[in-house]
């Protein structure tokens, strides 16, 4: 199995399971500050949740980050298109809600329709209060909506 990012890269997966709310997958990176992802696609949230197993000396005060994203499968194929908007878990901390700007922009420039950017905020909003409400944890809020997402 493999994966493709937003700009076309296809790297393979060493792990992918689906689940009834969503998709996870484990792949390595070839990236200079982390060196492999988990991540959960999770279409009833328009969210992915991404783990970076950041390397030595690249370490971030963040836990789960998460892209406002629309979630979608077709056959065997799993899509996301992201919409803009992140949200950052930095442990025992309220989440953070980052890249306002470039959602109002994508707005502003058509890129995002306008009930797709109503919708990104309504999904962000529901991350910001849900994992107020369970210790402002990702993994709480969403297995107490019935997604227990669990990492390696």
């Amino acid at each position: 199995m493999t994966n493709t990012d937003p700009k076309g890269f296809v790297r393979e997966v060493e792990e992918f399971r689906e689940t009834p709310f969503g998709l996870y997958v484990f792949r390595r990176a070839d990236h200079p500050r982390f060196d492999a992802i988990e991540s959960w696609l999770l279409p009833a949230f328009d969210l992915r949740a991404t783990v970076f197993h950041f390397t030595r000396g690249n370490e971030r005060d963040q836990r789960v980050y998460l892209d406002v994203a629309r979630v979608w499968r077709d056959g065997n194929v799993w899509h996301t298109e992201d919409w803009y908007l992140d949200l950052v878990e930095h442990p025992g901390r309220p989440i953070e809600l980052i890249d306002v700007d470039e959602l109002l922009a994508a707005s502003a420039a058509e890129l995002v329709s306008a009930p797709d950017a109503e919708r990104a905020v309504h999904a962000a909003a529901r991350a910001v209060a849900g994992t107020a409400a369970h210790g402002h944890s990702v993994d709480a809020w969403l297995a107490a909506e019935g997604a227990p997402i669990t990492w390696r």
